[in-house]
């Protein structure tokens, strides 16, 4: 700045006294950057949830004014020099060894600048990489005038001045669209088509929302996805953390916010009586859902608990209200509820010993009855009477509805066998 505008007015170079102008801007701009970037720095707070780094748009804005304010003064000089056809700058050798020592420090500070934009993502310093980028083709234009002031063209400082005063317009209105576009919350078109991208390849998750914005080079995304509705809080709760991950895959440290809701679209109809069922906020459980189709209706049975401490009134009006929001489902011609209490938990004696008839009368029983040893065996005592645990072994290639069937049919044959057996649970393995 002092040897440009020094040398430029002691020579009358008007392209100098423009390159001078804009680096006393520089200096200006250099200082609202570096406290910008300080309170930028600063964590969210009370006051600011999303942070402090459009601080840096701020001075971006404001660095942005000071350029536009340098290029006026010298397109000004610039036209009344043109007009009045007359210059008295005289090239020394000093000015050219001026203006090439501008060109070097401007090339090492735009490179400097715009690599730590990249680094840190900041809107500050990549302004600044944009200004010293602008400062080089001054530099160069100033010199090209210099040049055809030496051979003769008296003009040529005054039109490298008007250059000079273009690239600083055209780098000020940059920074003012982008800056702009950040701090009215316009949606970064590539940020969100690669969110977009990121979600749409996870498996079951449907996206009804996507809220992007910018804040200083980071972004905060708000999320909202539907997922069947007979996931559990466990599984909704991992939906969203891959959400999350994905999102923070494409845009490195982003701030996501998943909101999960059940689906509405693209359901089963079991999914849709699940659904209805599980919105009543004193349905614990629905379960033994069945669905029996015949000439194109269907019929919908399921079964409800509820606490156990409901009374028989309430919980039937729950039972209505679940019937008439599945008889509206399309093609749905009737619908019966059977109600439950919600078991409590059941108090065991532990000082009561099982009974080694009881139990090798059970391993006679499995033995003849499904064909494979009795595993794990334990009896535990309860008021109503002995609960079963057992594990049997139906083979690795038997399906899922052949072992139920197995396990439910040595189930009903032990409580006729043994009548001190309230409950068994026979848990089956390949």
């Amino acid at each position: 700045m002092v040897l440009m505008l020094g040398v430029g007015l002691a020579t009358s170079s008007l392209g100098l006294v423009s390159t001078g102008i804009e680096s006393t801007g520089d200096v200006v701009a250099a200082v609202v950057t570096f406290f910008a970037v300080r309170l930028g720095s600063r964590p969210a707070d009370e006051s600011h949830p999303f942070g402090h780094r459009r601080a840096e748009n701020l001075s971006a804005l404001a660095e942005a004014s000071i350029l536009l304010g340098g290029g006026l003064i010298v397109v000004i000089e610039a036209i009344q020099r043109l007009i009045g056809g007359h210059s008295s700058l005289s090239p020394h050798w000093y000015v050219f060894a001026v203006i090439s020592l501008a060109i070097v420090v401007n090339v090492g500070r735009a490179l400097v600048a715009r690599r730590s934009a990249r680094q840190y993502g900041s809107a500050a310093l990549r302004s600044n990489s944009f200004h010293f980028a602008s400062d080089v083709g001054g530099s160069v234009a100033v010199l090209i005038g210099l040049i055809a002031v030496h051979n003769g063209f008296h003009d040529g400082d005054a039109v490298s001045a008007l250059i000079v005063a273009g690239l600083i317009f055209t780098a000020a209105g940059r920074l003012i669209f982008e800056n702009a576009q950040v701090l009215m919350d316009t949606v970064p078109a590539h940020a969100q088509a690669v969110a977009l991208k990121a979600i749409a390849a996870l498996p079951e998750v449907e996206l009804d929302r996507l809220r992007l914005r910018e804040s200083g080079g980071r972004y905060f995304a708000d999320v909202v996805v539907a997922i069947p509705p007979g996931q559990a809080v466990v599984e909704a709760h991992a939906t969203a953390d891959a959400v999350e991950r994905a999102v923070e895959d494409v845009l490195p440290g982003t701030d996501v916010v998943v909101h999960v809701e059940p689906a509405i679209r693209g359901l089963t109809l079991r999914d849709r009586v699940l659904a209805i069922a599980l919105s009543e906020p004193t349905v614990s459980e629905a379960h033994d859902i069945t669905i029996f189709d015949h000439d194109g209706q269907h019929s919908v049975s399921l079964h409800l608990k509820l606490p156990a401490d409901s009374s028989l009134a309430a919980a039937h009006e729950v039972a209505e209200r679940v019937e008439l929001a599945i008889g509206l489902l399309p093609n749905v011609s009737d619908v019966r509820t059977h109600l439950e209490p919600l078991e409590q938990p059941i108090a065991i004696d532990p000082s009561a010993a099982a009974d080694p008839n009881a139990l090798e009368l059970i391993k006679a029983v499995v033995e003849r009855y499904a064909h494979t040893p009795a595993q794990n065996l334990r009896l535990l005592p309860t008021p109503e009477g002995e609960v079963l645990f057992i594990t049997i072994s139906v083979g690795a290639s038997a399906s899922l509805d052949d072992a139920h069937q197995l396990a439910s049919d040595l189930e009903e044959e032990l409580r006729q066998e043994i009548p001190s057996i309230a409950d068994v649970v026979v848990h089956t393995e390949p």
